[in-house]
């Protein structure tokens, strides 16, 4: 009998998600009976991750990390949807998929989302692909190439490098042209707090003096924007 699986899949690009769906429909995952659902932001994928809990939930979330943001902007990114959507579900697999291959990108990744499989795009091809989402299913989690190196080559001290939600959000709001003076009224922080993880996100960028418009390009560049 084949295994019934209900899938969303979150992607802003509609090639990517047409990809996906291809393999998955492909006769290499014959033994699984998909019903497959997608999403190009996080509005969207919000709100079929609500309705699902009113119908059938979602078995498996596959999401990228870089998508348009919530238009409240409290969800952000993959990251943020992510772990969102395992709050909403908690039985809910957690696959990220991503181009971000730099160490401070996987370690945050792991750190904030913990997620049931992390695969980095350049490391997938189709028979990778069915290896790793039949591990995810059965027998998670499952890291790709990528970040396995990245676990064997680990010899920086990360204890104080992680960006998390709200230092992820002061890049956001500061991305779109909020001055930092006035991020008081976008995050419920006081502004010495906010002063203090700017130094601390230019800590973990390796910025010296930057400017918040060296802060944000890099801050791009990384994948955290």
């Amino acid at each position: 009998m084949k295994k019934k699986l209900k899938l969303l899949i979150v992607d802003d690009h509609p090639m990517i998600v047409e990809a996906y769906r291809n393999l998955l429909t492909s006769k290499n995952f014959d033994q699984y009976d998909f019903s497959i659902d997608t999403a190009h932001n996080c509005d969207v994928a919000i709100d079929k991750l609500k309705a699902s809990t009113n119908t059938e939930p979602y078995d498996i979330l596959f999401s990228d990390i870089k998508l348009p943001a919530a238009s409240n902007s409290e969800i952000i990114s993959g990251e943020g949807l992510s772990v969102y959507a395992k709050k909403l579900l908690p039985n809910l697999k957690i696959v990220i998929l991503t181009m971000f291959n730099e160490n401070h990108r996987i370690h945050n990744i792991l750190k904030t989302v913990n997620p049931d499989g992390l695969l980095i795009k350049n490391d997938l091809t189709p028979n990778e692909f069915l290896i790793a989402f039949n591990a995810i299913v059965n027998d998670p989690p499952y890291y790709s190439n990528t970040v396995n190196k990245f676990f064997r080559n680990q010899t920086m001290n990360f204890g104080e490098t992680l960006l998390d939600e709200i230092n992820r959000k002061i890049i956001f709001h500061l991305s779109k042209g909020v001055k930092t003076k006035n991020l008081v009224n976008y995050i419920n922080l006081s502004l010495s707090a906010i002063e203090k993880r700017k130094i601390q996100i230019k800590n973990v960028l390796e910025l010296d003096k930057a400017n918040d418009e060296d802060l944000i390009g890099e801050a791009r560049r990384r994948g955290f924007i």
